[in-house]
C-alpha cells in the first residue's frame, strides 16, 4: 500500500504542470544566459575589428610611403649620392615604423585561443 501511495505522489509531482514549468524555466534561463554571452563575445569581436581598422590603414600608408622613399633614394644614389643615401635611411626607418604599426593593429584583432566549448 505504501508503494502505491509513493508511486502516486511521485506520478502526481511529475505530471503536475507547475513542476514541468520549473523545468522549462530552467532550460529557458540557461538558453537566455548562453545567448547573452554569445552577444557579448560578438560585440567584443566587432569592437576589436573597428578599433584595429584605422590602425591597419595608417600602418599600410606609413609603410608604403617609407618603402617608396627608400626606392627613390636607391634611384638617386647614382646621380646624387648624398641625397640618395639620406632618403634610403629615412625611407627604411619610416617603412619599419609602418610595419610596427601594422603588427600592433593585427594584435588588436587577435582574441587569443578560443575557450573550450561544452
Amino acid at each position: 500500500m505504501k508503494r502505491f501511495f509513493l508511486i502516486g505522489i511521485l506520478g502526481f509531482l511529475l505530471a503536475n504542470p507547475l513542476f514541468a514549468q520549473d523545468l522549462n524555466q530552467v532550460s529557458y534561463d540557461s538558453l537566455k544566459r548562453a545567448m547573452i554571452q554569445m552577444d557579448q563575445e560578438l560585440y567584443q569581436v566587432q569592437l576589436n575589428l573597428h578599433q584595429s581598422q584605422r590602425q591597419l590603414q595608417t600602418g599600410i600608408l606609413v609603410a608604403t610611403l617609407g618603402y617608396t622613399v627608400t626606392i627613390i633614394g636607391g634611384q638617386l644614389l647614382g646621380t646624387e649620392p648624398e641625397l640618395g643615401e639620406a632618403l634610403l635611411y629615412v625611407g627604411g626607418a619610416t617603412g619599419i615604423v609602418g610595419t610596427v604599426i601594422l603588427f600592433k593593429g593585427f594584435k588588436k584583432i587577435s582574441l587569443g585561443p578560443p575557450s573550450p566549448r561544452y
